[in-house]
C-alpha cells in the first residue's frame, strides 16, 4: 500500500510506518485495498477501540498518545515586531504573510528583506526565529537552494561568447526531471551519505537524486559565464577582470518531495490551526518527526550545494582551469543560531545568510548585475540580507505584459547572449538589483560584481 493513503488518512509522523505495516499484514491475510483502508480509516476515528490487542493495537496506542500530545496552534492577537528593509519596495501580500508568521506561537523575532514578495506561507525574503520548532514552508519546497561562484585565472576576452555558449549547452542540464546518464555523473560524497539510509522518504529518492546530481532545475535557475570586477583585495584577488561561473539551483525533486511530506505531517500534529496559518505548521524538535525533517533537510542542503560543486567542476575542467576562489550560501534553510543569548531557529525562505565577515552571493536578473557581498552581522535582520532583486511582476503577469521583441533588445543592448529563459524570468520582472542594494547598506557591504555574458536557463514556455 502507497504511504501517500495513509497520509490522506492523517496518519503523521512515525504513525505512518505503524500503519504501513499493519496494513501489510492485513493485505497478506486476504483483504482488498478498499477493505484495509476502511479499516484504518475507522482505527483513525477511534483508536480506544482498538487498544485491547490485535494487529492494529500498536498503532491504536500510537494514533491516541501522537492526538493528545498535539500542540496547541491558537495564534497571538496581533503579530510581534520585525524590521522590514525597503518596505517601499515590498508588496501588501508579502507583508501581510510576514504578519501572520509574527503571530505563530512559536516564533521568537524576525525580519523582512528588501527583494520580499509573495511565497508559500512564509514570504519569500521572510527571516524568521522560532523557538526549538522548525517549519517546513517557512524553509522552502526548494530546500537548499543556493548559488556559488568560480573565479578562474582567465581573461574574460579569452573566452568566446559561442565557446562558452557550446560549453554550458555540453556540461548542463535544466528542468524537471532531467538528469544524468551513469557513465556521465561525477562522483560525490554528498551520495555516500548514512542518512540516505535514516527513513524510507530518502531511501526511496536517493537513486533519482543521483541522476540528477550536477543539474538545475526551472523557473530562475540559471548557470553562466561572465566577468567579475574586482577592486580590492577582500577576495585575496589581484584588483582587476576576471572570467566566473555563477549558478543558481537547488536540492531537485528531493526538496519538493521532503517538503511536501513533512509539511502534511505537520499539519496533521496540530489542532485547529488558523486557516491564515496554514502553510506554516511547525514541527517540535523535541519530536521525532521534527528530528527526522531537520535530518532530511539538511541532507537536501548538502545536496544542492553537491549540485553546484558538480556543475563548476565540469566546466571550469572543460577550460583546464582550477578556480581561484569559490564563494557559496544556501538561501532556503534554517539554521540553528543565537538570538538575544537564546539558541533560535533561524528560518531563511529566500534570505542570504550575513553573519559579520562571511561572504555571500546576491544574483540581479539574466542581464543585471550579480553582487559578492560581506555580511555585516545585522541583530535586528538576524544576520541576514537579500537573496537577489526579487520580483515585482509576477510569472504570469510578465508573460502577460512583456514582449520577446523587448526582451531581446534588452539582451542585445547589454551584450547577454541568453540560452532558454522565458518572459516570466525578463529583468522587467524583478526590482533592480542597485534598488534593493541600496536598502540594505547596513546588512552587506559589496565587494565585488559579476557582469554576465552568457545564460543558461530552463526553456520556460517561451523561448527568446
Amino acid at each position: 500500500m502507497n504511504k501517500k493513503h495513509l497520509l490522506k488518512l492523517g496518519f503523521g509522523g512515525e504513525v505512518v510506518e505503524l500503519a504501513h505495516q499493519a496494513a501489510r499484514i492485513r493485505a497478506q491475510s486476504g483483504l482488498d485495498h478498499t477493505e484495509v483502508l476502511d479499516e484504518l480509516q475507522k482505527v483513525q476515528a477511534a483508536p480506544q477501540n482498538y487498544l485491547g490487542g490485535g494487529v492494529y493495537a500498536e498503532l491504536a496506542a500510537a494514533v491516541q498518545a501522537q492526538r493528545q500530545g498535539r500542540a496547541s496552534a491558537e495564534l497571538r492577537p496581533s503579530p510581534l515586531p520585525y524590521g522590514i528593509w525597503g518596505a517601499e519596495l515590498i508588496e501588501a501580500g508579502a507583508l501581510g504573510q510576514m504578519d501572520v508568521a509574527m503571530r505563530l506561537p512559536i516564533t521568537r523575532a524576525g525580519a523582512l528583506m528588501p527583494d520580499a514578495h509573495i511565497g508559500y506561507g512564509l514570504p519569500i525574503g521572510g527571516v524568521l526565529a522560532t523557538e526549538n520548532a522548525v517549519i517546513p514552508y517557512g524553509v522552502g519546497v526548494d530546500i537548499g537552494c543556493s548559488m556559488m561562484l568560480s573565479v578562474l585565472p582567465v581573461d574574460p576576452q579569452q573566452l568566446s561568447s559561442d565557446e562558452a555558449r557550446k560549453l554550458l549547452l555540453r556540461h548542463t542540464r535544466f528542468g524537471a526531471g532531467v538528469g544524468f546518464q551513469k557513465n556521465q555523473r561525477l562522483d560525490h560524497p554528498v551520495m555516500d551519505e548514512r542518512t540516505w539510509q535514516d527513513q524510507g522518504l530518502l531511501r526511496s529518492l536517493q537513486g533519482k537524486a543521483a541522476e540528477q546530481l550536477g543539474t538545475s532545475g526551472s523557473g530562475n535557475h540559471f548557470v553562466e559565464f561572465g566577468t567579475l570586477k574586482v577592486d580590492s583585495a577582500d577576495l585575496g584577488l589581484e584588483p582587476g577582470e576576471y572570467l566566473a561561473i555563477l549558478s543558481h539551483s537547488g536540492s531537485r525533486g528531493l526538496g519538493a518531495q521532503v517538503a511536501g511530506h513533512f509539511t502534511k505531517v505537520a499539519e496533521s500534529q496540530l489542532s485547529e490551526l488558523d486557516p491564515a496559518a496554514r502553510r506554516l505548521a511547525w514541527l517540535g524538535l523535541d519530536t521525532d518527526a521534527g528530528q527526522a525533517y531537520w535530518r532530511a533537510m539538511n541532507l537536501a542542503g548538502r545536496y544542492a550545494l553537491a549540485n553546484h560543486d558538480q556543475i563548476h567542476a565540469r566546466l571550469s575542467g572543460a577550460l583546464n582551469a582550477e578556480p581561484l576562489v569559490q564563494v557559496s550560501n544556501s538561501h532556503n534553510l534554517a539554521w540553528k543560531q543565537d538570538v538575544g543569548g537564546q539558541e533560535r531557529i533561524v528560518h531563511r525562505k529566500g534570505a542570504t545568510p550575513a553573519e559579520a565577515g562571511r561572504l555571500g552571493l546576491i544574483p540581479g536578473s539574466m542581464a543585471d548585475p550579480s553582487f559578492v557581498v560581506r555580511g555585516l552581522g545585522n541583530p535586528d535582520a538576524l544576520s541576514s540580507s537579500s537573496h537577489g532583486a526579487g520580483r515585482q511582476l509576477g510569472r504570469k503577469a510578465a508573460e502577460r505584459s512583456l514582449s520577446r521583441d523587448d526582451l531581446r533588445r534588452t539582451l542585445h543592448e547589454r551584450g547577454v547572449t541568453l540560452i532558454g529563459g522565458g518572459l516570466d524570468e525578463a529583468p522587467q520582472a524583478y526590482k533592480r538589483i542597485e534598488d534593493v542594494l541600496a536598502r540594505q547598506r547596513d546588512l552587506v557591504d559589496v565587494v565585488a560584481e559579476f557582469t554576465p555574458r552568457v545564460v543558461r536557463m530552463d526553456t520556460g514556455k517561451q523561448d527568446i
